[in-house]
């Protein structure tokens, strides 16, 4: 593997990563700018004229797939695909699945939503796992900024996306933004391909078994395996798509999270009992498992931009710039912008930091992440005073909110994908980021179900439910966080030599 340094101080093979998945967010973050608004919107405006709380479902439902895939993604690399044709194929099913979502029917919606999470799900966990693997194990601090400026690149698109998609949807046809969504992930696949060669060696093979006729059987096992799920997951879909059964949202959304839960359990024990772990593995696992219960406390707030933040800027925002109105996506822009001014200031910070032995570990920079989205969802709730008062507050509260979100993402999501990169063993790189993502799925299904509970019928009753809405985040949140803090040294020790 060569480290020539070209890409801001850093391998060439960061620029390939890094203009991928600025184009498959920009896919991502232009949908889901629309989609809750697109479900909830009535028929005569082009919407599928759903319920808050079925809308809130789906919604939950489809981002929770989005991450929740990602741990079968991330084991078919691992086993079968390798990292790096993985994050082709979900590239590709991706766009299909966006070009679904430009045709006006139901059926096609459902089908571009089935495609588009498990495209993601090969994608995400594989390209995060590259990252890692383009530095050597000697330059942690830099391979934490190498993240950073991956993770502004997420933020490049996610930026740019609501302006194009959300024009087109809000004030054009829904299905036009869905289009350029999915524009925008073919632009993702051709950079992808064309300078994929500066990865190296890089995810380009699966992890082997040393015995030639067992890696035989287990490549046919995978295949049987991909075979009979195909044929199910296509005998569901033409089931629903018929009418021969239904699925109540809210009902399969709540069964949905115990589900995950009680799979993150079953996996991690599977990890601990099956995976021949030494005792310093063991220990940097317990780490993983607390990294996982943070993130999804995190998420579960964070993830509200999309919702239950985005209802709040629709139905209760003054969003007009003079006799201009502007789209209520828009502020779907706001937190990728700031992500774009501050994640070079605090990857420099974590470098700066480091050169004076300051840096603060990774259970402190977890807490801050909590910390930083209660103070946010306390801006949410002054917000709400003034609804309250039968007045909409301006777009500045929602733009203060999600600096603050910003901020604690800043200090989670990067450094949490670099932990669990050296946290895993080599062997398990891929399911352990996969793991990871599984904190996100969780966090973006209770985040679903949250915004569910805007009701406009429910709040018009009784208006103080948007303040106790908002103030629960902020308790969940802040005792999350100051939990972390205060356990943050036995939490560094379970992480040896990762700092």
């Amino acid at each position: 593997m060569s480290f020539d340094r070209s890409f801001f101080g850093h391998p060439r093979g960061l620029a390939t990563l890094f203009f991928t998945e600025m184009w498959e967010r920009f896919s991502y973050y232009g949908m889901r700018a629309l989609l809750l608004l697109f479900m909830v919107a009535s028929v005569e405006k082009g919407g599928m004229g759903f319920d808050d709380k079925t809308g809130g479902a789906i919604y939950g439902l489809y981002t929770m797939f989005v991450y929740l895939l990602a741990l079968p993604g991330g084991w078919l690399a691992d086993r079968y695909f390798g990292l790096r044709k993985a994050v082709f194929y979900g590239g590709c099913i991706i766009a299909l699945g966006h070009f679904c979502l430009a045709f006006p029917f139901i059926e096609t919606f459902f089908l571009g939503l089935l495609l588009i999470v498990t495209g993601t799900g090969l994608l995400k966990p594989n390209i995060s796992s590259m990252v890692g693997a383009l530095y050597p194990p000697a330059e942690q601090a830099k391979r934490d900024a190498g993240f950073s400026i991956f993770y502004m690149g997420i933020n490049i698109g996610a930026f740019i996306a609501p302006f194009i998609t959300g024009y087109l949807g809000e004030n054009i046809n829904w299905h036009y933004g869905f289009a350029a969504a999915g524009i925008g992930m073919v632009l993702g696949i051709i950079q992808y391909k064309a300078t994929e060669k500066s990865l190296g060696d890089a995810g380009l093979h699966p992890s082997r078994l040393p015995d030639k006729a067992q890696q035989q059987q287990r490549e046919s096992n995978i295949r049987k395996g991909l075979w009979a799920g195909g044929v199910l997951l296509t005998a569901l879909v033409v089931l629903m798509m018929t009418g021969t059964i239904t699925i109540n949202p809210v009902v399969f959304a709540g069964v949905s999270g115990v589900v995950i839960a009680a799979s993150v359990v079953i996996y991690f024990t599977y990890v601990f009992v099956a995976e021949n772990l030494d005792a310093s593995e063991k220990k940097k696992i317990v780490a993983v498992c607390i990294l996982f219960l943070a993130a999804t406390a995190f998420y579960a707030g964070f993830e509200g931009q999309g919702s239950s933040l985005n209802l709040f800027a629709e139905r209760y925002t003054d969003m007009f710039v003079g006799s201009f109105e502007m789209p209520a996506s828009w502020m779907q822009a706001v937190p990728p912008i700031f992500v774009v001014i501050f994640v070079p200031v605090f990857a420099w910070l974590w470098v700066w930091l480091a050169q004076r032995k300051l840096n603060p570990s990774t259970p402190v920079k977890l807490s801050l992440g909590l910390i930083f989205m209660a103070l946010g969802y306390v801006i949410m709730i002054g917000a709400s005073l003034i609804v309250i008062r039968g007045e909409k507050p301006l777009p500045t509260w929602l733009t203060m909110t999600y600096l603050m979100l910003t901020f604690g993402e800043i200090c989670l999501y990067p450094i949490g994908l670099s932990a669990v990169s050296k946290l895993a063993p080599q062997r398990l790189v891929g399911q352990m980021m996969g793991v990871f993502f599984m904190a996100l799925a969780l966090g973006n299904l209770i985040a679903g179900l949250f915004a569910g509970q805007f009701d406009n019928e429910s709040i018009a009753a009784n208006p103080q439910l948007l303040v106790d809405l908002f103030g629960l985040v902020v308790k969940i949140t802040l005792i999350a966080g100051a939990v972390v803090l205060i356990f943050s040294k036995p939490i560094r020790k379970l992480m040896g030599d990762v700092r």
